[in-house]
């Protein structure tokens, strides 16, 4: 049975390192590219902290803090793959470890070249990155939101 209003809720995490940099997940799904927090869909049963710390695990092996909430999803957003509607909640996160990834300094620098779903990832100094290098707007609007209750200056 289809439900009746198909919402897609998501959970994403934005983790500064002490170096100010912001990580960046560039990932590519059955041809469809963009660059995004990382995080993702949160599973029946589960609450958006625990789904948060579970898709910080699954993505980047990476165990996280769940800090301060940042931005909801305030308006109509209907999905990059599907019929739903979106809704995306964003916190801060802090890694809990010093974090094992193979960071790379190129967008869409993928390691795999087989398959349907890529993934890499960037860190990127905090005062370079442009919001139009998140390729969805509630990313976009997230950042700014992040940077206003930090107080910190934007280009």
């Amino acid at each position: 049975m289809q439900a009746l209003y198909p919402f897609n809720v998501r959970v994403y995490g934005l983790l500064i390192t002490d170096q100010n940099e912001i990580l960046i997940s560039d990932e590519q799904e059955y041809g469809k590219r963009f660059s995004k927090f990382p995080g993702g869909g949160l599973e029946y049963g589960e609450g958006l902290r625990d789904a948060l710390r579970r898709e910080y695990m699954e993505e980047c092996l990476a165990e996280v803090e769940v800090l301060e909430h940042i931005y909801t999803t305030d308006f109509y957003e209907h999905s990059y793959f599907n019929d739903s509607q979106i809704i995306s909640v964003y916190y801060r996160v802090r890694n809990k470890e010093p974090l094992d990834l193979s960071f790379k300094t190129i967008a869409f620098d993928f390691d795999a070249i087989e398959g349907d779903v890529f993934q890499s990832f960037r860190l990127v100094k905090l005062e370079d990155l442009k919001k139009e290098e998140l390729t969805f707007k509630t990313d976009r609007i997230a950042l700014e939101e992040f940077f206003k209750l930090e107080n910190l200056p934007r280009k």
